[in-house]
Protein backbone atom coordinates (compact mmCIF):
# COMPACT_ATOMS: atom_id res chain seq x y z
CA UNK A 1 0.00 0.00 0.00
CA UNK A 2 1.33 3.35 -0.63
CA UNK A 3 2.32 5.91 1.90
CA UNK A 4 0.28 9.04 1.70
CA UNK A 5 2.87 11.22 1.08
CA UNK A 6 3.99 8.98 -2.08
CA UNK A 7 0.15 9.93 -2.74
CA UNK A 8 0.59 13.22 -2.25
CA UNK A 9 3.48 13.77 -4.26
CA UNK A 10 1.79 11.75 -7.01
CA UNK A 11 -1.04 13.52 -6.78
CA UNK A 12 1.39 17.06 -6.71
CA UNK A 13 3.19 15.79 -9.96
CA UNK A 14 -0.37 14.91 -11.85
CA UNK A 15 -1.42 18.96 -11.17
CA UNK A 16 1.80 20.35 -12.13
CA UNK A 17 2.33 18.66 -15.14
CA UNK A 18 -1.45 19.80 -15.95
CA UNK A 19 -1.15 23.33 -14.82
CA UNK A 20 2.32 23.89 -16.77
CA UNK A 21 0.26 22.44 -20.20
CA UNK A 22 -2.41 24.84 -19.90
CA UNK A 23 0.02 27.86 -19.47
CA UNK A 24 2.74 26.25 -22.20
CA UNK A 25 -0.56 26.24 -24.23
CA UNK A 26 -1.68 29.85 -23.46
CA UNK A 27 1.51 31.05 -24.30
CA UNK A 28 1.48 29.36 -27.72
CA UNK A 29 -1.41 30.93 -28.27
CA UNK A 30 -0.66 34.42 -27.65
CA UNK A 31 2.74 33.99 -29.12
CA UNK A 32 1.33 33.12 -32.38
CA UNK A 33 -1.43 35.76 -32.11
CA UNK A 34 0.91 38.75 -31.62
CA UNK A 35 2.80 37.55 -34.62
CA UNK A 36 0.11 37.02 -36.60
CA UNK A 37 -0.84 40.77 -35.49
CA UNK A 38 2.40 42.23 -36.42
CA UNK A 39 2.59 40.25 -39.42
CA UNK A 40 -0.35 41.41 -40.61
CA UNK A 41 -0.22 45.65 -39.37
CA UNK A 42 3.19 45.58 -41.50
CA UNK A 43 1.27 44.21 -44.71
CA UNK A 44 -0.90 46.75 -46.79
CA UNK A 45 -2.34 44.10 -48.60
CA UNK A 46 -3.81 42.07 -45.67
CA UNK A 47 -4.72 45.69 -43.95
CA UNK A 48 -6.73 46.38 -47.13
CA UNK A 49 -8.26 43.31 -46.84
CA UNK A 50 -9.65 42.94 -43.38
CA UNK A 51 -10.06 46.76 -42.79
CA UNK A 52 -10.85 47.96 -46.16
CA UNK A 53 -13.72 45.21 -46.10
CA UNK A 54 -16.28 45.22 -43.53
CA UNK A 55 -17.60 41.95 -44.70
CA UNK A 56 -14.45 40.78 -44.41
CA UNK A 57 -13.61 41.86 -40.88
CA UNK A 58 -17.26 41.05 -39.40
CA UNK A 59 -16.87 37.14 -40.58
CA UNK A 60 -13.71 36.99 -39.28
CA UNK A 61 -15.09 38.29 -35.74
CA UNK A 62 -18.50 36.15 -36.44
CA UNK A 63 -15.30 32.98 -36.81
CA UNK A 64 -13.63 33.88 -33.82
CA UNK A 65 -16.90 34.24 -31.58
CA UNK A 66 -18.15 30.81 -33.21
CA UNK A 67 -14.74 29.31 -32.06
CA UNK A 68 -14.79 30.31 -29.16
CA UNK A 69 -18.13 28.86 -28.53
CA UNK A 70 -17.41 25.62 -29.74
CA UNK A 71 -14.52 24.97 -28.05
CA UNK A 72 -15.86 25.83 -24.60
CA UNK A 73 -19.39 23.50 -25.53
CA UNK A 74 -17.65 20.44 -27.79
CA UNK A 75 -14.37 19.92 -26.14
CA UNK A 76 -14.93 16.93 -24.33
CA UNK A 77 -16.75 15.92 -27.90
CA UNK A 78 -13.97 16.36 -29.97
CA UNK A 79 -10.83 14.85 -30.59
CA UNK A 80 -7.75 16.42 -28.65
CA UNK A 81 -5.97 16.98 -32.19
CA UNK A 82 -8.99 18.71 -33.13
CA UNK A 83 -9.33 21.30 -30.50
CA UNK A 84 -5.25 22.16 -30.77
CA UNK A 85 -6.50 22.89 -34.05
CA UNK A 86 -9.37 24.91 -33.19
CA UNK A 87 -7.40 26.93 -30.60
CA UNK A 88 -4.41 27.11 -32.59
CA UNK A 89 -7.18 28.92 -35.93
CA UNK A 90 -8.85 31.44 -33.20
CA UNK A 91 -5.44 32.78 -32.05
CA UNK A 92 -4.54 33.50 -35.38
CA UNK A 93 -7.89 34.99 -36.16
CA UNK A 94 -7.30 37.02 -33.12
CA UNK A 95 -4.51 38.13 -34.11
CA UNK A 96 -5.41 39.61 -37.57
CA UNK A 97 -8.24 41.22 -36.25
CA UNK A 98 -5.95 42.82 -33.24
CA UNK A 99 -3.73 44.10 -35.87
CA UNK A 100 -5.60 47.19 -35.85
CA UNK A 101 -3.49 48.49 -32.33
CA UNK A 102 -0.80 48.65 -34.29
CA UNK A 103 -2.23 51.38 -36.28
CA UNK A 104 -3.82 53.36 -33.26
CA UNK A 105 -1.43 53.19 -31.14
CA UNK A 106 2.44 53.64 -30.32
CA UNK A 107 4.84 50.52 -30.46
CA UNK A 108 6.34 51.38 -27.46
CA UNK A 109 3.00 51.92 -25.74
CA UNK A 110 1.98 48.71 -26.75
CA UNK A 111 5.21 47.02 -25.70
CA UNK A 112 4.98 48.50 -22.17
CA UNK A 113 1.42 47.82 -21.55
CA UNK A 114 1.97 44.61 -22.63
CA UNK A 115 4.52 44.12 -19.55
CA UNK A 116 2.63 45.80 -17.48
CA UNK A 117 -0.44 43.12 -18.38
CA UNK A 118 1.96 40.55 -17.82
CA UNK A 119 2.82 41.37 -14.71
CA UNK A 120 -0.49 41.84 -13.38
CA UNK A 121 -1.42 38.57 -14.38
CA UNK A 122 1.41 36.66 -13.00
CA UNK A 123 0.37 37.88 -9.72
CA UNK A 124 -3.49 37.51 -9.76
CA UNK A 125 -2.79 34.18 -11.35
CA UNK A 126 -0.52 33.24 -8.27
CA UNK A 127 -2.94 34.56 -5.70
CA UNK A 128 -5.37 32.30 -7.45
CA UNK A 129 -3.55 29.30 -7.13
CA UNK A 130 -2.00 29.80 -3.63
CA UNK A 131 -5.04 31.36 -1.73
CA UNK A 132 -7.40 29.19 0.28
CA UNK A 133 -10.18 31.50 -0.30
CA UNK A 134 -12.48 30.22 -2.48
CA UNK A 135 -13.59 32.65 -5.30
CA UNK A 136 -16.41 30.95 -6.62
CA UNK A 137 -18.59 34.12 -5.25
CA UNK A 138 -15.61 36.45 -6.45
CA UNK A 139 -16.11 34.53 -10.05
CA UNK A 140 -19.85 34.91 -10.34
CA UNK A 141 -19.89 38.70 -9.32
CA UNK A 142 -17.03 39.13 -12.13
CA UNK A 143 -19.06 37.48 -14.60
CA UNK A 144 -22.04 39.71 -13.45
CA UNK A 145 -19.57 42.72 -14.40
CA UNK A 146 -18.32 41.31 -17.21
CA UNK A 147 -22.32 41.42 -19.33
CA UNK A 148 -21.99 44.74 -18.20
CA UNK A 149 -18.86 45.83 -19.73
CA UNK A 150 -20.53 43.97 -22.78
CA UNK A 151 -23.92 45.92 -22.82
CA UNK A 152 -22.02 49.28 -21.75
CA UNK A 153 -20.31 48.48 -24.97
CA UNK A 154 -22.63 48.31 -27.23
CA UNK A 155 -24.47 51.13 -26.07
CA UNK A 156 -20.91 53.45 -26.44
CA UNK A 157 -20.73 51.98 -30.16
CA UNK A 158 -23.99 54.65 -30.89
CA UNK A 159 -23.63 57.77 -28.12
CA UNK A 160 -19.45 57.34 -28.54
CA UNK A 161 -18.67 58.89 -25.46
CA UNK A 162 -15.25 58.83 -24.20
CA UNK A 163 -15.55 59.38 -20.98
CA UNK A 164 -18.29 55.85 -20.65
CA UNK A 165 -15.19 54.15 -22.65
CA UNK A 166 -12.64 55.18 -19.96
CA UNK A 167 -14.72 54.23 -17.43
CA UNK A 168 -15.34 50.96 -19.00
CA UNK A 169 -11.77 50.40 -19.63
CA UNK A 170 -11.41 51.07 -15.46
CA UNK A 171 -14.10 48.35 -14.59
CA UNK A 172 -12.96 46.34 -17.49
CA UNK A 173 -9.36 46.19 -15.81
CA UNK A 174 -11.07 44.85 -12.13
CA UNK A 175 -13.21 42.48 -14.05
CA UNK A 176 -10.26 40.59 -15.72
CA UNK A 177 -8.13 40.72 -12.63
CA UNK A 178 -10.77 38.86 -10.99
CA UNK A 179 -11.37 36.26 -13.56
CA UNK A 180 -7.86 35.47 -13.79
CA UNK A 181 -7.70 34.60 -10.24
CA UNK A 182 -10.65 32.70 -10.92
CA UNK A 183 -10.34 30.70 -13.78
CA UNK A 184 -6.65 30.11 -11.94
CA UNK A 185 -8.69 28.86 -8.96
CA UNK A 186 -11.00 26.64 -11.14
CA UNK A 187 -7.85 24.82 -13.19
CA UNK A 188 -6.06 23.97 -9.85
CA UNK A 189 -9.55 22.36 -8.84
CA UNK A 190 -9.67 20.42 -11.76
CA UNK A 191 -6.36 19.13 -11.66
CA UNK A 192 -6.51 18.10 -8.49
CA UNK A 193 -10.03 16.10 -9.10
CA UNK A 194 -8.72 14.60 -12.15
CA UNK A 195 -8.89 10.86 -11.45
CA UNK A 196 -5.05 8.64 -12.09
CA UNK A 197 -4.66 6.69 -15.31
CA UNK A 198 -6.48 9.54 -17.75
CA UNK A 199 -5.80 9.72 -21.34
CA UNK A 200 -3.31 11.83 -22.69
CA UNK A 201 -6.08 13.23 -25.37
CA UNK A 202 -8.25 14.09 -22.65
CA UNK A 203 -5.62 15.60 -20.45
CA UNK A 204 -4.63 17.53 -23.47
CA UNK A 205 -8.34 18.69 -24.03
CA UNK A 206 -8.86 19.74 -20.20
CA UNK A 207 -5.48 21.73 -20.99
CA UNK A 208 -6.99 23.60 -24.34
CA UNK A 209 -9.73 24.44 -22.44
CA UNK A 210 -8.13 25.95 -19.52
CA UNK A 211 -5.59 27.44 -21.67
CA UNK A 212 -8.14 29.23 -23.72
CA UNK A 213 -10.29 30.88 -20.71
CA UNK A 214 -6.78 32.51 -19.37
CA UNK A 215 -6.17 33.75 -23.11
CA UNK A 216 -8.67 35.60 -23.48
CA UNK A 217 -8.42 36.64 -19.93
CA UNK A 218 -5.11 37.98 -20.55
CA UNK A 219 -6.21 39.31 -24.11
CA UNK A 220 -8.99 41.23 -22.82
CA UNK A 221 -6.80 42.94 -19.60
CA UNK A 222 -4.18 43.81 -22.09
CA UNK A 223 -6.88 45.79 -24.04
CA UNK A 224 -8.15 47.35 -21.21
CA UNK A 225 -4.83 48.35 -20.00
CA UNK A 226 -3.99 49.72 -23.48
CA UNK A 227 -7.19 52.22 -23.74
CA UNK A 228 -5.95 53.62 -20.36
CA UNK A 229 -2.09 53.54 -20.49
CA UNK A 230 -1.40 53.77 -24.36
CA UNK A 231 -0.27 56.40 -26.57
CA UNK A 232 -1.88 56.68 -29.92
CA UNK A 233 -0.27 57.42 -33.13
Amino acid sequence: MQSVPLKRTQTQVVVNEFIRSVYNWMAIGLALTGFVAFYTATSATLQNLIFGNQLVFFSLIIGELALVFTISARVHKMQASTATLLFVIYAALNGATLSSIFLIYTSASITSTFFVCAATFVVCSLYGMTTHRDLTSLGGFMIMGLIGIIIASLVNIFIRSSAMSMIISYIGVLVFVGLTAYDTQKLKAMALTQPAGLEAGIIRKGAILGALSLYLDFINLFLMLLRILGNRE
